[in-house]
């Protein structure tokens, strides 16, 4: 498990000082070197002058609003690769869609619990560090006894081939290369089919069905996020 150091940098643009300092107190009580801004427009601002390691974003923000601030990170060469877990108080599906859709890494709603939200910032962190190694075997992917070979096509688990179609090998290998990141239905179809193929978001459904059922007791790895879409999580 990935431990914080005072090289883990995070930035909260969060706009209700109470809520910013409880933040900040936590999240400097475990380790982490941390920033503030109160408006979307300075939050903005300090992430593309100095990129923290992740960025807490509140979605009800004045003026420029924490989609807004999320759309602008991600157009940015500079930020676009940054972590972001959205913060909202609203939690209506709509929000958290379009905030996932816009590139968050994760959503939590509020109120939550200080344990959960420092559970949910290790859980994002442990990708960089993931994507590090991604250079070294990039033709492979391992989860537990999942092991896809992107060059061979070939899916193993416990060494065991697996036949899979190719949008379910498609589907594997997306959700597992961004272990952790939940994403709608929308953003799998065009991992899977590309964005110009007509079909319902629907059909994914169908596609983890047929997954979860092959993988057996592993498919509890595909994870479903009410109203949302799906994760993979080892569990």
């Amino acid at each position: 498990m990935a431990t914080a150091t005072m090289t883990q940098r995070i930035l909260i643009i969060e706009d209700e000082p109470d809520i910013t300092e409880v933040l900040k107190y936590n999240l400097e009580k475990n380790h982490y070197q941390v920033s503030t801004a109160g408006t979307g427009e300075a939050g903005l601002a300090a992430a593309r002058e100095n990129p923290p390691d992740l960025l807490l974003l509140d979605l009800m923000l004045p003026g420029m609003d924490g989609l807004e601030v999320c759309r602008r990170l991600r157009e940015d060469p500079r930020t676009r690769d940054l972590f972001i877990i959205m913060l909202t108080a609203k939690g209506t599906e709509a929000d958290v869609v379009v905030g996932l859709t816009l590139g968050a890494d994760d959503y939590i709603v509020k109120p939550f619990s200080t344990s959960e939200l420092m559970a949910r910032i290790k859980a994002v962190l442990r990708r960089s560090e993931a994507r590090d190694g991604e250079a070294g075997a990039k033709d492979l992917l391992r989860c537990g006894p999942v092991v896809i070979d992107l060059q061979k096509h070939e899916v193993t688990v416990g060494g065991e081939k697996l036949e899979l179609t190719l949008s379910e090998f498609k589907l594997l290998s997306f959700l597992m290369r961004k272990k952790g990141r939940v994403f709608t239905r929308d953003q799998l179809l065009d991992a899977v089919v590309g964005p110009d193929v007509f079909v319902t978001a629907r059909n994914i459904d169908v596609h983890v069905a047929a997954l979860r059922k092959k993988l057996g007791k592993l498919g509890a790895w595909i994870v479903t996020v009410r109203g949302v879409g799906y994760r993979f999580e080892e569990s």
